[in-house]
């Protein structure tokens, strides 16, 4: 969901009618017999005194939501980067209005979530409830986008340590969501528009949970399609179920774009980067040349027992069947090196079909989820309702609305080589 540059930008959230914004601290709103929820404590150890915030206070710290302020939108809302009195920088999405959401379920879902922290996840430190408008308040963070720093027009090469290191890391945070967090966390909509840096290319997964904050909890495919096109795993085409190992595909369309340097779709390609890769992949597996598939802009600058871990990964991750994709943990291991490769493939050799077909299964065959994509594909390049990539912006810096690229700003439609698309 990028930023649409040049375009008049729609007003900033408004106070809920028919109240004095004085009264909107989100504990007027919990009623005369609700306790306010405790304040998560982590909030605390990153500087932030507070869980709870009243519009004023929002307002004042992003100037009125200003446009000089607006980071990105997209199909959850706005975010607006805003500084606290004390000096901490904060990103605050204002979800759009409507989202079907009680109150008291907005704010136990927030709370669940407030308390996910790992370094490699974006902080939700606090929230506002309005009247009917929901805001969720995040740590800034400053770096832009995995996006932005690899598919930006104009942008220097990234560096092949810096891809692995942004993999590893992204890795991490998702293994941390879907095994360590109790209840799990399914993000939904993994996606380098999604992978926020800080000045040490440090990944950050954004926007986990969101999904459960918004009027998208229901993933059926009669609904808007959660994900991003050319990030959708196959399942999801048959089923409209996502699941963990939804994501665990995701990842591997992640993992091939710092592999490839390539979007997931180019309006000028036929075949998706996913459809493209799958039989280099299983060559560069077989015969350990990889310049098929190796970013060519990279100049052979990796370490070739580097480049074939995350190449297996990929492979892995991007698997047909669902079942046969590798738990994130399962990941992690073998991106770091820790793990034999072979404990990627159960036992089979690359070659074999079952590593990257169904298994000979009954699951969705490949010939139905081809036909799908084509289809979703149509409707992305006739759809003239485009949404944008990503809500954090293509921006050459933070609160700072000057387009760096043509590629950068605009929403991401398929017809001009903006590949990933809410559907």
């Amino acid at each position: 969901m990028g930023v649409q540059h040049g375009v008049g930008w729609p007003s900033p959230p408004p106070p809920p009618p028919n109240m004095m914004s004085g009264e909107m601290s989100s504990s007027n709103f919990s009623g005369p017999f609700q306790p306010p929820l405790p304040p998560p404590h982590p909030s605390l150890a990153l500087g932030f005194s507070k869980s709870t915030f009243n519009y004023d206070e929002l307002a004042v710290a992003t100037a009125g939501f200003s446009q000089a302020n607006l980071l990105g939108q997209g199909g959850f809302g706005y975010v607006h980067k805003g500084v606290l009195p004390n000096g901490k920088e904060i990103a605050v999405k204002s979800l759009k209005a409507g989202s079907g959401q009680g109150e008291r379920e907005f704010q136990a879902e927030v709370e669940i979530i407030s308390r996910v922290h790992h370094r490699h996840l974006v902080s939700l430190v606090g929230y506002c409830i309005a009247g009917s408008q929901r805001m969720l308040v995040y740590e800034f963070v400053p770096n832009n986008t995995l996006e932005y720093h690899l598919h930006g027009k104009g942008r220097p090469t990234m560096e092949w340590s810096t891809r692995l290191k942004i993999a590893m890391g992204s890795a991490k945070g998702l293994a941390y969501l879907h095994e360590d967090c109790h209840p799990r966390i399914i993000h939904r909509d993994i996606k380098t528009a999604n992978i926020l840096l800080d000045f040490n290319f440090e990944a950050k997964v954004a926007d986990f949970g969101l999904a459960k904050l918004s009027s998208d909890t229901n993933t059926h495919v009669s609904t808007r399609i959660m994900g991003t096109f050319g990030y959708l795993a196959p399942e999801y085409a048959s089923s409209g179920k996502l699941t963990e190992k939804s994501d665990v595909f995701s990842f591997g369309v992640m993992l091939l774009e710092l592999i490839t340097g390539k979007r997931p779709v180019e309006s000028d390609m036929e075949d998706s980067l996913v459809d493209w890769a799958r039989p280099i992949l299983l060559r560069a597996l077989e015969d350990g040349n990889y310049e098929e598939l190796v970013d060519p802009r990279l100049e052979k600058n990796y370490k070739p027992q580097e480049m074939v871990r995350l190449i297996a990964c990929a492979a892995a991750c991007i698997r047909h069947s669902a079942r046969r994709r590798p738990k994130m943990s399962q990941t992690v291991r073998a991106l770091e090196g820790d793990v034999s490769l072979d404990d990627l493939n159960e036992g089979v050799k690359p070659g074999q079909s079952s590593v990257f077909g169904s298994d000979g299964s009954t699951d969705y065959d490949k010939g139905s989820y081809n036909a799908d994509m084509k289809k979703f594909r149509r409707m992305a390049l006739s759809s003239q309702d485009y949404e944008s990539s990503t809500e954090y912006g293509f921006t050459s810096d933070y609160g700072n609305n000057e387009a760096s690229s043509s590629a950068s700003g605009d929403s991401l439609e398929l017809g001009q080589r903006r590949a990933s698309r809410r559907i």
